[in-house]
């Protein structure tokens, strides 16, 4: 009975909510626009200074799906700061798809170091490279018990396992914007603070996950507070830190029995995973209900399994709650938090900026040798000089033309 008491709840609030949004406010002609859209469409809205936006770019599993990445939150702040929180696998399609220029998208703060949490920085470093970023990555993470399981030491391997990417868009592009500054900070401070910039306060505290290093975030602005836990299991800290938060983002996994029967987990695993180094859907109700934020998302779960997982956390929590879905957009303010969906496109590339990328570094080592270099064969290179010239001509790029040092080079006529 309870449990069918939960769906007719849970059934309800949905088609509520439907009501609430679905009508798009009045239409006040045959030509004109619904004014109160319940859905987000990336670069049309202009956030209010004090107003944060949050975007789910990935809330699943290390095994990243089509339609549904590895962890990932996008914040856009009202002073027009944005940082990126986890960039799990597969989570750079759907950040591209929101359309912000590159050069904007640079500081990336990594609650611990599991593939499914930071493994498209690789996208992100490279992409945001050729779509433009004038400037370098900058990435806030964890130390580790020892110095080889902290952060920098990872981002060390990151540009030592990438040096032939490196080298060849250093020469062909320009090098600034391929190096990452790391910002390394203790995982076992409390509450202390990693970042303080332009109004926005980040602080780091411990998170109870696999082993020492991973931390969650606690985030500061307009006298607002917004917690990102990463991954953890139940602990004391994020009790006492994340207490009377605006908005919250804590993982919730599905149950031992999903895991085993629909995920092919072995038994011993499904029921370690979920509640011993995660967090189980009764632990994660328990936790808000204890802290009772303005709005709790639950994420890291696949969809499929969020049915289940509702009826779990309604069993230890009655307050305001979404299961975060990849795509899913939340506007905050001291009002209160508005739920919706991005209509974006699949095929969104990157989206020029204000600042232009330098040319080519003169005299930088070339990274091809003259072996290479003399397979070049000219007719293929000379067929496209028309155009050439018409884009040179264009841009005035006459004196950047690299064609003139070809020894196959002959100029149109």
């Amino acid at each position: 009975m309870k449990r069918l008491l939960l769906i007719i709840t849970t059934l309800a609030l949905a088609l509520f909510s439907v009501s609430a949004f679905a009508a798009g406010g009045v239409v006040k002609g045959p030509n004109e626009i619904a004014p109160d859209r319940y859905v987000y469409y990336p670069g049309t809205e202009v956030l209010d200074k004090d107003e944060v936006r949050v975007i789910a770019c990935g809330t699943g599993m290390p095994d990243q799906r089509r339609g549904q990445a590895s962890a990932c939150f996008v914040f856009e702040f009202g002073n027009g700061e944005k940082m990126i929180f986890d960039i799990g696998s597969g989570s750079m399609r759907n950040i591209n798809s929101l359309m912000i220029p590159a050069e904007y998208l640079t500081k990336v703060f990594i609650s611990h170091l599991h593939t499914d949490h930071w493994a498209d920085l690789n996208a992100l470093w490279a992409g945001g490279w050729t779509a433009g970023r004038p400037v370098p990555l900058e990435v806030w993470g964890p130390s580790g018990q020892t110095p080889e399981m902290g952060t920098a030491y990872a981002i060390d391997g990151f540009m030592r396992a990438f040096n032939w990417d490196y080298q060849t868009r250093a020469f062909k592009i320009t090098p600034g914007p391929g190096s990452i500054t790391v910002h390394e900070f203790d995982y076992k401070a409390v509450n202390e603070i990693i970042y303080d910039k332009n109004g926005i306060v980040v602080r780091s505290i411990p998170a109870i996950h696999a082993g020492d290093g991973p931390v969650s975030f606690i985030i500061e602005y307009a006298g607002m507070k917004l917690v990102f836990g990463g991954d953890s299991s139940p602990n004391k800290w994020f009790v006492k830190h994340a207490k009377g938060a605006n908005f919250v983002i804590h993982e919730a996994f599905a149950t031992p029995e999903f895991f085993a029967k629909d995920y092919g987990m072995p038994p011993q695993l499904a029921w370690r995973a979920c509640c011993e180094f995660h967090t189980s859907g009764p632990s994660f109700g328990k936790i808000m209900s204890e802290i009772n934020p303005r709005h709790a998302v639950a994420y890291h779960t696949m969809e499929e399994a969020h049915q289940e997982l509702l009826l779990r956390i309604r069993s230890t929590y009655d307050g305001p709650l979404s299961i975060a879905m990849d795509m899913m957009v939340w506007n905050i303010t001291k009002d209160g938090v508005k739920e919706r969906m991005a209509v974006s496109p699949d095929r969104a590339s990157g989206v020029p900026g204000p600042t232009r990328q330098p040319p080519p570094e003169k005299g930088r080592p070339n990274p091809m040798s003259d072996f290479i270099k003399e397979g070049e064969w000219g007719p293929g290179f000379n067929a496209q000089n028309e155009m050439l010239d018409e884009h040179a001509e264009k841009y005035k790029l006459q004196e950047q033309d690299w064609r003139k040092a070809k020894p196959w080079y002959q100029p149109s006529k």
